[in-house]
């Protein structure tokens, strides 16, 4: 085995002479010079890089080998060099070329000088790193107890792309970007930085940064002091309101970095009140405070804010607004209708607390309002402004007067508007009976007359269903413009005269008006379907119901499978019935269906009840 390594070897020599020859019979005079081979180039740095030679032949010996290199193709050892030092006569040898520019491209070759010249081996090239940017820190100026303005200047990139550049603060040295910092745009040159939401009468320390691919630099650090700040601090929400008092207060949530000598709150019949107005003091320090107002005007419109004092001076927390209470007064229509006319409600006949009612509003504190409804042939009643019979009570002092030792009002039965007038002297009363409907272009007869609606006693409000247009309605009693509600301030509410009232979509619709609650009326208009895996759309869309006029029902003729189904307003659940055909409740369990079909079904919204008949 060795003679076989021994012979080859030699074969392999033999060859390498013959090839070397063969290249070289026209240059005979370098016919013995080294030959080498530059192989390999690696640990590149910024400013260093290795480079490996390879000795092929050596010829007649060599005085010197080294690498060469320069910035341009083709480097000789007339450019730059580095010799091999070691003095070993190994066929490899590896030099490090130092002092290099950063991120620059060199070309290098391996060289070994003979007897006879000098010898290169191939031609190989590099880019050595980049280095981090270099940069200087702005002075800090603007300084405020809040803000500031900074920046830097980025004067050398380092070879790279600068990716991202801004300043660093914080409260201790050197704060680096993994801290607070601004972004402030990529590359070289100068930039501003705006700082914010800084603390009043704190040290702070400022570096810009730079970053590239080589990594993050920063600017030498620089310091400011920011000066007290004003306060900060909100208004406490207006509780408690009476006719001549109300509770508010503040809280002080920062000190901007001084002692808050006095806070407090502010008040007055005007916006934005300050301590020139009508203060109540709250202490001093931060934290939260409590401010009762006294001595207040009934019915009057108020504004309050917070307010705290330090050295930098008065800062000031939200404007809130509150009215006070006007003398409101409620009203109860106690007599022998109540019972027969409010049926499962808890009213009683001839009890003052278990009566209907009429109440004033703030804007109208002597005039009282509201809606009963007498349901027997003659009803007798009175007015109780108690919730007992102390007193005072009024009864009929003839030509719509009150007497406070007058006899019982009678009424043949109806749903009355009653109105009284606490102001006059003597004080007076209307009571009209109201029928009331739907009047607009959406409904069956345009602005010409109201189409009726059906009062309902078991849920003291008006309903009915028809069909309507994409128009518009409103809701009018005794063919009069009399009386008459539109739009209110609030979805779904109601106010006298007030803006008709838009129908977005056209279809048949179950109407509610619900007049049971003085000054405070509410309307509803709903569209109805069926829903469920025992109908055509499974529980993924409604089957319309329309309106029956005849039978005052919601009807639809379908295909049903076995399985479940509800009731559906507006193809939505916030309204669903369920349980009980024969009792509907809002919520309620599915309604089974046990065997497919063609069905009829009703929806009866006055008594709750629908009816699933087979056809």
């Amino acid at each position: 085995m060795k003679k076989m390594s021994t012979y080859r070897i030699l074969a392999i020599l033999i060859t390498a002479t013959l090839f070397f020859a063969a290249c070289t019979k026209e240059k005979t005079e370098i016919k013995l010079n080294p030959k080498l081979s530059t192989s390999q180039i690696f640990n590149v740095t910024s400013d260093s890089a290795t480079v490996v030679g390879f000795v092929i032949a050596s010829g007649d010996g060599f005085s010197e080998r080294g690498i060469c290199y320069n910035t341009a193709a083709a480097p000789t050892i007339d450019n730059s060099k580095v010799v091999y030092s070691a003095t070993d006569l190994k066929a490899t040898f590896t030099v490090k070329i130092p002092g290099l520019a950063y991120a620059t491209k060199y070309y290098a070759k391996a060289y070994a000088i003979g007897a006879t010249g000098t010898t290169y081996g191939e031609e190989l090239s590099f880019t050595t790193l980049p280095v981090i940017p270099v940069l200087t820190t702005a002075v800090i100026t603007a300084i405020t107890g809040k803000t500031a303005t900074g920046g830097g200047n980025v004067t050398v990139t380092g070879g790279a792309t600068v990716t991202a550049r801004g300043i660093c603060i914080g409260t201790s040295h050197n704060p680096a970007v993994s801290g607070t910092k601004t972004s402030d745009g990529t590359g070289p040159g100068a930039f501003v930085s705006t700082l914010a939401n800084l603390l009043g009468n704190t040290v702070y320390y400022v570096r810009a940064y730079a970053i590239n691919s080589a990594g993050t630099a920063y600017g030498p650090e620089v310091t400011f002091t920011t000066p007290v700040d004003l306060p900060a601090l909100t208004t406490a929400a207006v509780t408690g309101v009476t006719k001549i008092s109300a509770v508010s207060g503040g809280d002080v949530t920062y000190n901007g970095g001084g002692t808050v000598t006095a806070k407090g709150l502010a008040w007055a019949t005007t916006s934005n009140p300050t301590t020139s107005d009508n203060i109540i003091p709250g202490g001093t320090g931060p934290g939260p405070f409590v401010s009762e107002l006294a001595g207040l005007t009934k019915y009057t419109t108020y504004h309050v804010r917070a307010y705290a004092t330090n050295s930098a001076g008065t800062a000031y927390g939200n404007d809130i607004q509150f009215t006070t209470l006007s003398d409101i007064l409620t009203w109860n229509i106690p007599g022998n209708y109540v019972g027969d006319s409010y049926p499962g409600s808890g009213l009683s006949d001839w009890s003052p607390d278990k009566s209907p009612q009429v109440i004033s509003t703030l804007a109208g504190p002597n005039n009282l309002e509201g809606y009963v409804y007498m349901s027997k042939v003659s009803n007798a009643w009175k007015f109780a402004t108690q919730t007992n019979w102390d007193g005072p009570n009024y009864g009929d002092g003839g030509a719509g007067k009150l007497d406070g030792g007058g006899g019982d009002f009678s009424s043949p039965a109806g749903y009355y508007k009653i109105n009284v007038n606490a102001e006059a002297t003597p004080m007076t009363y209307t009571a009209v009976a109201t029928v009331w409907g739907v009047i607009g272009s959406a409904s069956p007869g345009g602005w010409g007359d109201e189409t009726a609606l059906e009062y309902v006693p078991a849920s003291s409000s008006w309903k009915g269903g028809m069909h309507l247009t994409a128009a518009e309605i409103k809701f009018r009693a005794n063919h009069s413009w009399d009386f008459n509600y539109g739009s209110g301030s609030t979805s779904g509410s109601l106010r006298g005269g007030g803006d008709n009232i838009p129908v977005a979509i056209e279809d048949d619709y179950a109407i509610t008006l619900d007049l049971s609650h003085p000054n405070a009326y509410t309307y509803k208009l709903n569209r109805w379907g069926l829903i469920g895996s025992a109908t055509p759309g499974g529980w993924d869309s409604d089957q319309n119901l329309s309106w029956d006029g005849v039978n005052k029902v919601f009807k639809v003729t379908l295909n049903l499978v076995a399985g479940a189904m509800k009731f559906r307003a507006d193809d939505g659940w916030d309204l669903n019935l369920g349980g009980d055909i024969n009792a509907l409740t809002p919520g309620g369990s599915d309604i089974a269906v046990s065997a497919a079909g063609n069905y009829t079904v009703t929806l009866d919204l006055k008594t709750m009840k629908a009816t699933v008949t087979k056809n």
